[in-house]
């Protein structure tokens, strides 16, 4: 992957050059203006939609690039193969860990304890794109949709994890053109290059595409969007404010690092997300980091944009929090089995929301669906408070892959310790990889 040259907080330079103090800026300004001018507010959706077009433009070239030409350096099938199976294993347990964490906090809470709603039959207008999107999504069309009809169409569509199965399958096949193979993998290299140079240039946008995005959804949803639901998306912050200090904390722990200094470090990603509400927006970026604090590039390659897909811990804490809320607030008793039942759909319908605009609602659609338990319907009591609770739902998605990658770097000893010291060094002036 091309090294960029990522802002440091060591640099001496005027306050206002830090791009995170530029987003935490723009974010303030976009708040301010959406509380006060919420018609002129919503006018800015454009800026935020600009800045993700932009990124969307370069993140399928980036993932091609980058997967293509680890594979083809690491010239091993059975590694790539051990990394993918290491991930993949490494997700399912975390993810489900917070699905259980999820219903847990339901359980002992009760957020939707009260509200008495009332089963109608009728779908609101609202929601009904969800539910038509999640009859057609489902776990095995999921698996179907890995392999790519068309590249081409992959590549203009966006889907990243058939992106990635391709980008395996081109680097399996240089590597097998062994010396006859180096030309076209030197000049993969070089493009990867004017890719990340491209990714370097439209990140000095971000504050602008953070400051339309935030100003938008303040002015459209307003803060009273939290309403008489307010307690429910307390819970689901405190929910992630749990996994990520507690569980993620002691898989950091695991992996021999801090993950206070790990977020530190992903500081000007997390405010970009926290504005924008996606972790789209700086995959690229945080990739780079990842390979910057010493992973090799086949693993973050390879993790990373298979993270996107499969290692979703903030939307897996919101879909059995929002699960069992609507249980509750239709007085629908749930046994532990059936709460139990509920937690092995997640666990498969999780995972075949990837991709999918709006994909939590379409998940947690498809969820309700599946259970013949669960009024459908009940979507529209969450749909107000969807975009707030989305904010910490991509928040935590970005520690998780990130930790993620480190962790699998570390468990196939891809992972350079002494670069991380150097990394954190520079950027904290503080040597010590495992910190506080």
């Amino acid at each position: 992957m091309a090294a960029i040259a990522t802002p440091t907080p060591s640099e001496k330079r005027p306050l206002y050059a830090d791009q995170s103090v530029q987003v935490l800026a723009a974010m303030l300004i976009g708040i301010l203006l959406g509380y006060l001018k919420p018609d002129i507010a919503v006018a800015m959706k454009p800026l935020g939609d600009i800045f993700l077009r932009l990124i969307r433009m370069a993140i399928g070239p980036v993932i091609f690039l980058t997967v293509t030409t680890g594979v083809a350096s690491v010239g091993d099938m059975r590694r790539v193969g051990r990394v993918g199976g290491l991930a993949l294993i490494y997700f399912e347990v975390v993810t489900t860990i917070a699905l259980a964490l999820g219903m847990i906090v339901a359980n002992v809470f009760q957020p939707g304890h009260g509200f008495n709603a009332v089963v109608t039959g009728q779908t609101p207008t609202d929601v009904q794109h969800f539910v038509d999107t999640a009859q057609q999504h489902g776990f095995a069309q999921f698996v179907l949709n890995i392999v790519p009809e068309n590249v081409f169409k992959a590549f203009v569509d966006g889907q990243l994890i058939q992106i990635v199965f391709f980008s395996l399958v081109f680097g399996f096949a240089l590597s097998a053109l062994g010396e006859d193979g180096k030309p076209i993998e030197d000049f993969l290299q070089k493009m990867s290059t004017i890719m990340f140079r491209i990714i370097d240039l439209v990140m000095k946008f971000a504050p602008v595409g953070a400051f339309g995005a935030l100003a938008f959804t303040i002015g459209r949803y307003g803060m009273g969007a939290v309403g008489t639901l307010g307690y429910f998306v307390l819970c689901v912050y405190g929910a992630y404010l749990f996994f990520v200090v507690v569980v993620l904390g002691l898989v950091a722990r695991f992996a021999g690092i801090s993950l206070f200094r790990l977020i530190g470090f992903l500081r000007e990603e997390l405010l970009i997300v926290l504005g924008t509400s996606t972790t789209e927006s700086v995959l690229l970026p945080t990739m780079e980091k990842m390979e910057k604090l010493g992973c090799q590039r086949a693993v973050v390659g390879l993790v990373m944009p298979t993270g996107y897909s499969f290692n979703l811990d903030g939307a897996a804490i919101y879909l059995s929090i929002a699960a069992i809320f609507i249980a509750q607030a239709y007085n629908i008793d749930l046994s532990l089995w059936q709460q139990l039942s509920i937690l092995l759909v997640l666990v498969i319908t999780s995972k075949g929301g990837a991709g999918v605009a709006g994909a939590a609602f379409v998940v947690l659609g498809a969820t309700l669906a599946s259970t013949h338990e669960l009024p459908i319907e009940g979507l529209a009591l969450l749909f107000g408070v969807d975009r707030i609770v989305n904010i910490g739902r991509a928040l935590v998605n970005l520690i998780g892959n990130a930790l993620a990658t480190i962790v699998v770097a570390r468990l196939d000893n891809a992972f350079d310790e002494q670069q991380a010291v150097e990394t954190y060094r520079t950027y904290f002036k503080r040597p010590a990889l495992n910190s506080a």
